[in-house]
């Protein structure tokens, strides 16, 4: 059995854990790119919709400048959900980055010995917070869950599933 501090280790290593980005542009991913800097004057680096959410994925220099245009953007959308979220090349920032609304109290990993997925639990201090995070019906955790699963690739280990869950913590 791993000893606690051995655990942390592997932990860490995990969460720091450098990703690639699969980009697939399909036409209509290319008209919402154009349309993207047609309003905010900023080239997302990955355009990714899931179901009725649409994640654009952004510099981190572009992310407040683009943020100012979400009101409009979302207008223009009434249909869509959008979603701006910063690109991150190391995987606890981007966990970071799906959830920049709520405030994220802990993050900590869970391992399913059965499945061998890995189990990220991000949590959150209240439930209206984790209701935040998690979306309507759980759209949103899920849609996170998918690009996670379809477009998310780690650079140095292959083949282990990643989950994302949301909890309320207890103090």
């Amino acid at each position: 059995m791993l000893s606690t501090i051995q655990s942390m280790f592997i932990d860490n290593l995990l969460l720091y854990q450098k990703l690639d980005m699969k980009k697939i542009f399909s036409n209509k991913e290319l008209l919402l790119f154009h349309f993207f800097h047609d309003v905010t004057n900023i080239f997302p680096q990955n355009i990714i919709i899931v179901k009725d959410i649409v994640f654009f994925f952004l510099d981190n220099e572009n992310y407040f400048e683009a943020k100012m245009k979400l009101p409009y953007l979302r207008k223009k959308f009434q249909h869509r959900r959008i979603v701006l979220v910063r690109e991150e090349g190391v995987l606890i920032n981007l966990v970071f980055g799906f959830f920049p609304d709520p405030y994220i109290h802990s993050i900590r990993i869970d391992r399913n010995t059965r499945t061998g997925q890995i189990i990220i639990i991000v949590g959150f201090l209240s439930y209206e917070e984790r209701g935040i995070a998690v979306g309507c019906n759980g759209d949103y955790i899920k849609a996170v869950n998918i690009i996670f699963e379809s477009y998310i690739k780690f650079a140095d280990y292959q083949g282990f599933q990643l989950k994302i869950k949301c909890e309320v913590v207890s103090l």
